[in-house]
């Protein structure tokens, strides 16, 4: 089934055409691969990039917050990074280009979720306290993708390098994953240690 993905705000996009139309903002970038190529590229794909912050908190299922846009830069017939938009209290403004295993390993999730016998919304979660990026596959494809939280038949995709035993590229519910990563944060007592 084809992905919906959701539309960005437009200042958020115009705002990560300005980097890439800017020769200062991609020079001194760290990604060489954009500071060596000369495009033109092109910003496709945006995926709203929510947090999952603070997922062993006993108060109720895991809250998420949108962070940013990001989305996947090309040159040519090929992605070469990703650029990323943030809010801040005078809208959207160009955080940061990158390149690396997370935007190889997003592309090829993106491509496998196609395959899927239901359609989902494309999204990004990130879940720092595990250093663990996830394509997150919305179930609510009317969804505003800067809102809303995990439903319960949504399903997480870790991105590669995905934290040890976690399989990269393998989907997942999110009602199945998201206990088994809280039980990786919950540490057992130190022995000798009061209980």
């Amino acid at each position: 089934m084809p992905l919906h993905v959701p539309q960005a705000p437009a200042p958020a996009l115009r705002s990560v055409l300005t980097a890439l139309d800017s020769p200062t903002a991609v020079r001194e970038a760290r990604t060489p691969v954009l500071s060596t190529l000369t495009g033109p590229f092109e910003p496709e794909l945006p995926l709203p990039v929510h947090v999952l912050d603070d997922i062993t908190a006993p108060d109720g299922p895991p809250r998420t917050r949108l962070t940013g846009w990001r989305f996947l830069i090309r040159d040519g017939d090929r992605t070469v990074a990703a650029a990323e938009a943030m809010l801040t209290a005078d809208g959207w403004a160009f955080s940061h280009f990158s390149e690396g295993p997370y935007v190889s390993s997003a592309e090829l999730a993106l491509s496998e979720a196609e395959s899927l016998p239901s359609a989902y919304q494309p999204r990004l979660l990130s879940i720092p306290e595990l250093y663990m990026v996830t394509l997150w596959l919305h179930g609510d494809l009317t969804a505003d993708g800067a809102e809303g939280g995990l439903g319960a038949g949504d399903l997480l995709v870790p991105l590669a390098p995905a934290p040890p035993g976690i399989a990269a590229h393998r989907a997942h519910r999110a009602t199945d994953l998201l206990p088994v990563l809280t039980h990786r944060l919950t540490r057992a007592p130190l022995l000798g240690s009061p209980a």
